[in-house]
């Protein structure tokens, strides 16, 4: 149990990086196609990160403060990041942020599916569906994809 709860701490700070990387790419592209899409997945992750929390606490595991907060200020810093121009958003800054976003996703996925069969969670939290988790995630990247693969086409060619 306790490799679980570091391994749930550690995925919980991911998950808020995500969370608060996704609410500043909408920001930055709201009023369009793209800052629509990125509400929705926002929206989602925001869950995801509540229902994580809901599983730590029927667990019996603390968040760490630390970690949630270094999750936090890597948000912050990520924005300091060269994107091809001096101040400003950039078609570059839109590609990377969609980019990084299917990536979470794509390791929530994951993460359902390693806590519902590895950490045989499915069976000590039967409230929990799993399935259903990873059904949402695999909605959540759908929608970003035609986006990620437009911004990419629209900065790597």
């Amino acid at each position: 149990m306790r490799f679980l709860g570091i391994y749930l701490q550690d995925q919980l700070a991911l998950g808020i990086l995500w969370r608060e990387t996704a609410w500043r790419a909408q920001r930055s592209n709201a009023g369009s196609e793209v800052g629509d899409a990125l509400e929705i997945v926002a929206t989602g992750i925001t869950e995801d990160v509540e229902t994580f929390k809901q599983i730590m606490r029927r667990l019996d595991v603390r968040e760490n403060a630390f970690k949630t907060g270094a999750a936090h200020a890597a948000e912050r810093l990520g924005r300091l990041k060269p994107n091809g121009r001096f101040r400003g958003y950039s078609p570059l800054s839109r590609f990377v942020e969609l980019e990084f976003l299917a990536m979470g996703i794509d390791g929530k996925k994951l993460l359902w599916t390693t806590l519902r069969d590895l950490a045989g969670l499915a069976e000590r939290l039967p409230e929990t569906d799993f399935d259903t988790l990873i059904e949402r995630a695999e909605r959540q990247r759908a929608a970003l994809e035609p986006h990620r693969r437009q911004a990419g086409i629209a900065v790597l060619r």
